[in-house]
């Protein structure tokens, strides 16, 4: 059994993804538990409507924060963070679950959802080394993806969050220091993370249509809105996913990708020759060096902790003009911590 959490606040269209679950879920093993911040009256009489078909369940601490007044306007961060702790709180210590899938109330979710997640958690438990799965993939653009290529399902040491699973011995980790604030930044920390990896597709399985929210629709409108979610259907249980387990993967993924064709910058610009190519890597030697070229490919060229979004041992995969593009470190052990000043 592995519930869906969801975490609602003050949007009577949550609906729309309680909808979905009920809709899409194969079988009660996957019960939708809904929690609800805020005191948004329109929003909890919405979720009460679907009656026994949920779980329904409010956060019962309302107040505001004491915040220097400068820091004010960020209430809502704080607030989120303090509902996660109580809502996995009450999915692992009170439900007594061994895992969870958690959503916004402003995502939309694939038809193949529930197949992705339970496919991938068989993997998540048996490898030490994955510490979630997620449905996201910041660079989920069109164009940047292969669209063909909806089973493709890749490790990452970024944590993507926006739909995703973890189990309770992730959370009895994390729950006695858990932040105040910014819980998603905390969780790409290193003493969080731990040098372990999350599991993502290529193409993404949740998209989010949150505009208002408490980032003021700033980074919808200049990112999240672009992302789109697969629309086909991947029987993901029927797939040998074994090649995601780190003893199988890392091998075979740098092989693969420094086997493929070096090409530099300027290459970027000669589409036609690329299009020759089954696959391309482009390397560089420091953090200033790859936002360069991430910001040529069209793809998110920030860091957290060192980590550009997306990455796998420094390695970001992407589609640039239908060709398979590898934007990898110039030596796989490249410690982007301390990158040298480029000459």
């Amino acid at each position: 059994v592995i519930p869906v959490l969801v975490m609602a606040c003050n949007r009577p269209s949550v609906n729309l993804i309680i909808n979905r679950l009920l809709l899409l879920r194969p079988s009660l093993n996957f019960p939708v538990i809904v929690s609800q911040d805020c005191s948004s009256q329109p929003t909890t009489d919405v979720i009460k409507s679907f009656g026994d078909k949920i779980v329904f369940m409010q956060q019962p601490d309302l107040s505001d924060f004491k915040l220097p007044q400068r820091q004010d306007h960020m209430q809502g961060y704080y607030k989120i963070a303090r509902h996660y702790r109580w809502a996995l709180n009450q999915v692992f210590r009170k439900f007594k679950y061994k895992s969870v899938i958690i959503v916004e109330d402003d995502l939309e979710i694939s038809d193949d959802f529930f197949e992705f997640f339970s496919a991938s958690y068989i993997i998540l438990k048996s490898d030490p080394t994955l510490w979630c799965v997620s449905a996201w993939n910041d660079n989920g653009k069109d164009g940047l993806v292969d669209e063909d290529g909806g089973d493709l399902l890749y490790r990452t040491d970024f944590f993507p969050g926006l739909g995703w699973m973890m189990t309770a011995d992730v959370w009895s980790e994390l729950e006695p220091k858990w932040p105040i604030t910014f819980w998603d930044d905390w969780m790409r920390n290193p003493e969080q993370r731990k040098g372990r990896a999350c599991i993502r597709p290529e193409v993404p399985r949740t998209s989010t249509f949150g505009k208002i929210g408490v980032s003021k629709g700033q980074y919808f409108d200049k990112h999240l809105k672009y992302i789109k979610h697969f629309k086909k259907f991947v029987r993901f249980t029927e797939l040998d996913l074994s090649y995601l387990l780190k003893e199988n993967y890392d091998g075979l993924f740098t092989g693969q990708v420094y086997s493929s064709h070096l090409i530099n910058f300027n290459d970027l610009d000669d589409v036609a020759s690329l299009a020759k190519q089954a696959s391309c890597r482009i390397e560089y030697n420091d953090e200033k060096e790859f936002i360069v070229i991430a910001k040529k490919l069209s793809i998110m060229d920030d860091f957290k902790s060192n980590i550009p979004r997306m990455s796998y041992l420094g390695i970001v995969s992407v589609v640039y003009h239908k060709v398979r593009i590898f934007v990898c470190p110039r030596q796989p052990t490249v410690n982007l911590s301390t990158p040298p000043s480029l000459s």
